[in-house]
């Protein structure tokens, strides 16, 4: 069993930044590729932003790249997300996941990952 809990959601203004937090437990957390998804009100859920086991690569959708990191700390069982630039659509509730596939790579779609946290609210006022 995988549990997956997220922090550091909030509001901000447009043009603020937010680090989100997402820590693991339950399994050799450094073997996995981890994720980022959102969902906003009324729309389905997106990915956001990937990284694979070792932290050596990544990968952003096009509506966050060059504005949000992802990072990881596997002594610490913690994947980041670091979102700088923010914008009133990037309000959302934000989801980490878990891929179950070791030494995976960057996997980009939800139905590749097995593993939800129960979310964060992000809200981006302008």
């Amino acid at each position: 069993q995988v549990q997956l809990v997220e922090s550091g959601g909030g509001l901000v203004q447009a043009g603020g930044s937010l680090r989100l937090s997402c820590a693991a437990s339950g399994r050799t957390f450094s073997r996995y590729a981890m994720g980022w998804f959102r969902q906003a009100p009324g729309k389905e859920r997106e990915f956001v932003a990937t990284i694979n086991w070792s932290g050596g690569n990544t990968y952003y959708a096009d509506s966050t790249k060059g504005r949000f990191t992802i990072s990881r700390d596997n002594a610490k069982n913690t994947v980041y997300l670091q979102m700088n630039s923010l914008k009133p659509e990037d309000t959302a509730v934000y989801y980490c996941a878990a891929d179950n596939t070791e030494w995976g790579n960057t996997p980009r779609n939800s139905y590749e990952y097995d593993y939800w946290g129960q979310g964060t609210q992000v809200t981006v006022s302008s």
